[in-house]
């Protein structure tokens, strides 16, 4: 049986003491769990090459659970003199650019690391035209680093991961049923640039724009364990319209009722008030349109511009 041309393959490379020490610190975990990582790479595509990096006899009770999951252990002892950090740095880096230009059917290179010294590996691998993928603890991964990558994920976040939650996680309720302005500005807007060319939006789509802006964004920070969930909520709160296939439906800004509409007939209530007046300026028109609704935000609502929502 051939394997599917549009399959993602994927080499994965892990740093194991960065990933390791920074679930253990960060997250309060006795043992680093590899699972999480591989079953959230399974929903991606397959996994044609695994490779962990680190001087396994500081990690001696770990390698069992990485060989479980056909990971290849590449030591790294440290030796006098020598900083074992960036041997294996050094080692992790050669190993991923051979990869890339010796297996052109590797579509995608997952780096476990949240170290910005990956940066610059990151962004040569984009060149040669490779989709990469970070993943990193949130506490311990570089800011320079998530906004390189096609997608980032933060491990804490991963299913199956049993971390200490800080209290503040548990308030506000179920995130699920909570509005999320920022999470509506992010879908409205980006659905509104692809829709300026014409073609149709689909979920799987419209969420590959998002990630191209927000490489950190995941549904599951959210409350959802899907897209198309996620879709689902938003479509029950009028923000966008959903039509067609069930798995990967097309989307559409709200038109009619709807959040859009409230703003226009508060805009012109504006005009209206304002009526009798020499004329409103447009930022006299913005600043009581958020004087009366202090979330008035036209980016939210899909326009490049306040002008642009006015006409």
């Amino acid at each position: 049986m051939r394997n599917d041309a549009s399959e993602e393959r994927m080499g994965l490379f892990l740093d194991y003491e960065n990933l390791a020490i920074g679930a253990r610190q960060s997250l309060g975990l006795k043992r680093f769990d590899f699972g999480p990582i591989a079953r959230a790479m399974a929903e991606r595509g397959r996994v044609v090459y695994r490779r962990a990096y680190a001087d396994w006899s500081t990690f001696d009770d770990d390698r069992r659970d990485l060989v479980r999951h056909q990971v290849e252990l590449i030591d790294i002892p440290q030796r006098m003199g020598a900083s074992r950090k960036n041997s294996a740095d050094i080692k992790m880096v050669v190993d991923a650019l051979e990869l890339a230009f010796e297996r052109e059917y590797v579509t995608t290179i997952v780096l476990c690391t949240g170290d910005s010294d990956f940066t610059p590996l990151v962004q040569k691998l984009r060149e040669l035209d490779r989709r990469v993928i970070g993943i990193g603890v949130r506490d311990s991964t570089s800011k320079l680093l998530p906004p390189a990558c096609d997608e980032f994920l933060f491990y804490d976040r991963l299913e199956g991961v049993e971390a200490r939650r800080e209290s503040s996680d548990q308030v506000g309720g179920d995130p699920a049923v909570a509005e999320n302005p920022s999470l509506d500005e992010l879908v409205i807007s980006t659905l509104a640039g692809m829709q300026s060319s014409q073609e149709d939006v689909r979920a799987s789509r419209l969420k590959r724009a998002m990630l191209r802006i927000d490489p950190t964004f995941t549904e599951s920070d959210h409350g959802f364990r899907g897209f198309t969930e996620l879709l689902r909520h938003l479509a029950d709160r009028r923000v966008v319209e959903l039509s067609g296939s069930k798995r990967d439906p097309e989307v559409d800004l709200v038109t009619g009722e709807g959040p859009a509409q409230a703003a226009f007939d508060l805009l012109a209530a504006v005009v209206a008030d304002t009526a009798g007046k020499k004329g409103a300026a447009m930022s006299g028109l913005k600043t009581e349109l958020r004087r009366r609704d202090s979330g008035f935000s036209e980016r939210a609502l899909g326009y490049g511009g306040f002008l642009q929502f006015c006409r």
